[in-house]
């Protein structure tokens, strides 16, 4: 099995890689470090965003008539690669270039496309997700905020938290139940958050200022033109979209390149030839390595048109949690003094990063009840006694 890049892939790499050390200031790291939802970082996203789909790098894998050149899947994630080995520039956009953007060209009316998808595709504009609730978090399906019918529009009640980027975005993707079948009855809207009867709070947190908030949504007069798809269609959506986003974020990326500037540090101070060390570097080491190769598993099953139905999805992701968790434990061990105000910015970066890393996109819990029964074929009986 060939496990190396071809000559047109490193090649397109390379020219991503010359770009980028041209067009990231200076002081990158220092903004990387404030935080993922940091206002610095989403406002720089807006700057930085625009530059890159001039130069073709935003949104390559799109199709054509929406502002991309069809661009391999390995195009799209060699990208994803180099964002992340640098702290993720794109910011809060990663989500429009991953998931928002194609679930919008696969359920989208003509409407809805010709609105969104070009703003999208110049790095313009910031979305947030209205997904979790106060009750509703790992159990999505249970979601409370509700969309009734009011006239030929809607009325949106309810709320929704640990909502990333709402005080910076434009839209939000909103999940809401507009009837009482627990996956059947919810529906998806495109709201603008100028809409009024929203309110937005930010919640403090250790993963950076800004980063997360809470969301309230009183009386809310949705149109009905902003819902994507039909009404029973939101689950089909959701799904369709979390399977982009999941495999979207090569969270390994930062964290290989994290323990490499660990391992150069400790190098440095002649404290890398200790047992202990090196030992818990290579295992920091091989948990990266195999988070990236399972992965590119999932990635090529998506290349391949195939659905990664037999559990190689939660099992890339679960192998992405443990190697971020595997490096930030090696650094809180031989260097915690990274991790504070005065240490290395990338650190705090990616210190951040993982801790939301076991959350994101489907918590580390739902990830192994998912492999016990798609990939290990675990009866529900023996996956409720474990």
């Amino acid at each position: 099995m060939e496990f190396g890049w071809a000559e047109e892939q490193a090649s397109f790499r390379l020219q991503l890689q010359h770009f980028l050390g041209g067009a990231l200031p200076a002081e990158w790291d220092d903004i990387a470090g404030e935080g993922p939802g940091s206002d610095a970082q989403s406002q720089f996203s807006l700057k930085f965003c625009p530059m890159l789909a001039e130069s073709g790098f935003l949104v390559p894998h799109w199709p054509r008539k929406y502002g991309g050149r069809d661009a391999t899947t390995w195009e799209h994630f060699i990208i994803g690669e180099e964002m992340w080995l640098r702290g993720e520039p794109r910011g809060p956009q990663y989500m429009n270039v991953n998931w928002i953007g194609p679930a919008l060209m696969r359920f989208g009316s003509e409407a809805q496309q010709i609105e969104h998808l070009p703003p999208m595709a110049r790095g313009e504009v910031i979305w947030c997700q209205g997904f979790s609730e106060p009750n509703a978090g790992s159990d999505l399906a249970s979601l409370r905020t509700r969309a009734e019918r009011h006239g030929d529009d809607y009325l949106v009640n309810g709320s929704k938290i640990w909502t990333s980027y709402a005080s910076q975005a434009k839209f939000c993707f909103l999940l809401a139940r507009t009837g009482a079948d627990r996956k059947a009855g919810i529906a998806i809207f495109l709201v603008p958050m100028s809409t009024p009867g929203i309110t937005v709070r930010k919640i403090p947190a250790l993963i950076g200022d800004g980063d997360i908030h809470e969301v309230f949504f009183q009386d809310v007069q949705v149109r009905s033109e902003w819902r994507l798809g039909s009404e029973g269609q939101g689950w089909e959506i959701i799904m369709y979209a979390l399977r982009h986003e999941r495999v979207g974020i090569p969270r390994y990326a930062l964290a290989r390149r994290i323990l490499d500037l660990a391992v150069r540090t400790l190098r440095l101070r002649g404290a890398f030839e200790a047992a202990a060390a090196r030992a818990r570097a290579g295992l920091a080491l091989a948990a990266c390595e195999a988070a990236r190769l399972l992965v590119y598993r999932v990635v090529d099953l998506h290349r391949k048109g195939n659905s990664p139905d037999g559990g190689e999805g939660p099992l890339a992701r679960t192998a992405v949690i443990a190697a971020e968790r595997s490096v930030v434990e090696f650094v809180v061990e031989f260097l915690p003094e990274q991790l504070t105000d005065k240490g290395q910015p990338l650190f705090r970066a990616h210190h951040q990063r993982a801790i939301a890393a076991g959350i994101a996109s489907g918590a580390a819990e739902i990830q192994l009840d998912l492999i016990a029964r798609t990939h290990l074929r675990l009866p529900r009986e023996s996956v409720r006694a474990a």
